[in-house]
């Protein structure tokens, strides 16, 4: 593992827990890229937390589009991040349109506009979540991840709607919404309802209904994982610790709205080295 990707894995560490265990299950000559991935996805989900208006964080964006797409606005030279991310990207000739409909999906997280429907949440999860998923596995066996796109499909929905259940306090302060419009209406909740602090049934309400969805996106992937090859087992790792996380989140009830459902370290430890051993 050279410098940059060295600098990859020590941010995640903090960055990204979950992604930073499994890439320390994976073969050793695989690691460093796996972990430009994922370090690349925590600097896209943190640009809000660093701008002020979505304009800036556009701009951003498209420094990676550009930097990717090998426009000479970007250079790779200005970060340790994108220096290892277009080292990976050309080692394993990694798709990149991929990166730029993940790019472009992202600008979502920039606004506070509705989430209209399930299947743009679900597409919306598909080209973020879904989308890392598959570039990992092209890098760990790519021919098995080509064969396995819709139990990878899966896999990052159930893994991004539980993501975003997790953060729905951080959302909610900023006054953002991933529960999709058609939704809340089924549930009987308005998008204000949510987003205040009086009506917590219509907090739980949208809760659960968020819970049933990550469930049963994570069920189909259970039911096809047993065909899964042991090559794409790093990918996978983080999956592991979605039941947990989604029981943590039921047990909180209409509170998880205001406090952040997580696991303790050694337990996150402990489910990824488990699921490690069953692949």
């Amino acid at each position: 593992m050279n410098q940059n990707e060295a600098h990859c894995l020590t941010l995640l560490r903090e960055a990204d827990r979950d992604r930073y265990l499994s890439v320390l299950y994976a073969p050793a000559d695989k690691r460093g890229a796996l972990a430009a991935l994922y370090a690349f996805n925590a600097e896209i989900a943190r640009i809000r937390d660093l701008v002020h208006e979505p304009l800036p964080g556009e701009v951003r964006l498209q420094w990676w589009r550009d930097l990717i797409n090998g426009e000479a606005r970007g250079s790779a030279d200005a970060s340790p991040i994108a220096a290892a991310l277009i080292a990976a990207i050309e080692k394993y000739d990694l798709p990149r349109i991929a990166f730029d409909n993940y790019c472009e999906a992202r600008i979502f997280d920039l606004y506070d506009d509705p989430m209209p429907s399930r299947n743009d949440l679900e597409g919306y999860c598909g080209e973020t979540a879904s989308a890392l998923v598959q570039l990992a596995g092209f890098i760990l066996d790519r021919d098995a991840a080509q064969s396995h796109t819709e139990t990878i499909g899966h896999a990052g929905v159930a893994q991004a709607v539980t993501g975003l259940m997790r953060l729905l306090p951080v959302h909610r302060r900023r006054g953002q919404l991933y529960a999709p419009a058609d939704m809340l209406q089924a549930v009987g909740v308005t998008r204000g309802a949510m987003l205040g602090n009086e009506d917590h049934s219509a907090h739980e309400r949208v809760i659960r209904a968020m819970l049933a969805l990550a469930r049963e996106h994570f069920a189909i992937f259970e039911k096809a994982k047993k065909d899964l090859p042991k090559s794409l087992g790093p990918a996978f790792l983080p999956m592991a610790l979605i039941p947990a996380y989604l029981k943590a989140i039921e047990r909180l009830g209409d509170k998880a709205a205001e406090r952040v459902a997580d696991l303790s370290p050694i337990r996150k430890q402990w489910l990824i080295l488990r699921a490690n051993f069953q692949n």
